[in-house]
This record gives structure tokens, sequence and C-alpha cells, in this order.
């Protein structure tokens, strides 16, 4: 991605020169990069709300609650978590974040269910070497878990798509939330490919 955007930037600055207007391309940096920093700072904001409010759902035992309500899904797609792992805990908060459209809060929920199951995975092939007297398996390897996990994230139905809403605002939008719909339709059919390919992946 370093590569790509380099690259379009490089390309853009000579087609500039080469069709003398520099000065726009200047003034397009520069004016961009001050709508970046403004466009930083709303989402900033957003996100904080937002995050601190995952926060207080999790110490008010909401998050609790909604992992116990999920779990019929959360056994569904991850048959091989033990019923109670740490690991159901992190990915509820973070298909619960994702469904209200908060990315950015689902984040930290997603990187500590990642290590969880990273853990989960070490114990379980710990094991089988023990057993089995194989060789030592390899650091970075992941398990039918972690990928579902990383698909059902990438995808994740979206109620409430926050952050696209927040976009729109900013860029002076008349009806910001006109989006929810077919932001709701998208990420359903998303969400419906990504639970049919990992449990046709996990079977093959």
């Amino acid at each position: 991605m370093n590569y790509l955007w380099a690259g379009m930037i490089i390309i853009g600055i000579i087609f500039g020169a080469f069709n003398g207007r520099m000065t726009e391309v200047t003034n397009a940096a520069l004016d961009s990069a001050k709508e970046a920093v403004t466009l930083c700072i709303t989402m900033m904001g957003v996100m904080s709300f937002w995050v601190g409010m995952m926060e207080i759902a999790t110490h008010a035992g909401i998050i609790k609650l909604a992992s116990k309500k999920m779990q019929p899904l959360i056994h569904f797609l991850f048959p091989n978590i033990p019923q109670g792992h740490k690991a159901n805990e992190y990915i509820t908060t973070n298909f619960v974040a994702n469904f209200l459209g908060l990315g950015w809060a689902a984040t930290p929920a997603g990187l500590q269910a990642m290590t969880e199951l990273e853990k989960l995975e070490d114990e379980r092939r710990n094991a089988k070497e023990r057993s089995r007297f194989v060789k030592p398996h390899k650091k970075g390897v992941a398990s039918n878990e972690m990928c579902t996990f990383l698909i059902m994230n990438i995808s994740s139905l979206q109620l409430i798509p926050v952050n696209v809403i927040a976009y729109r605002s900013q860029y002076g939008s008349v009806n910001p939330a006109a989006i929810t719909g077919a932001g709701i339709a998208a990420t359903a059919i998303s969400t419906l490919t990504a639970v049919v390919f990992c449990k046709f992946a996990e079977r093959r």
C-alpha cells in the first residue's frame, strides 16, 4: 500500500509538472493536509465517544449479557473454542462494536481476541506434540478460528454505519444517515457470504 500511494503521488506531481499545473497541485496538497487534520479531529471525537460507550457497556455487564445471548452464534462460527473461554468475550465485543458501525472501537477487542485465539492454538498444538512426538509447529500460522474471525470482522454486518455517517456529515451531506439502508443491505450480503465461505473452507 505504501508503494501504491507513493506511486500515485509521484505520478500526480509529474503529470502536473508536464501540464503546467504545479500551482494547482501545490494548492491541492496544502488544502488536503488542512482537511485531513480537520477530519481527524472530528473522527477522534466520534471514536472517543463510542469507545467510551463500549467501556461503559463492558463495566455495566451489557457485553457479558450479550456474550451469553450470542453464544449459539459464536459456537456455530467457532465450534472448537471451549465454552467460557476468554476469546468468546472479546469476539462478542468485536461483533457488537462492528454491528453498531464502530470499527475503531472494535479494533482493541479484535486484537485481544486474536491474542487469545493464538494462545488457544498454541495450547492445542503443544498438546499434540507431546502426545504424538511430532515436530514443533511454526509460529505465526493462523488457525481456522483466527481465519474465520478475521473474515467475519472484515465483512461485519452493520446496523448503524457511524463512521460513514460522520464522514458524510463532515463533507456537507444534506442527509448523512441516508446511507444506512444501503449499508445494512451491503453488509448483510457480505456477512452471509463470509459465513458460507468460512463453513465451506472449514469442511474442506
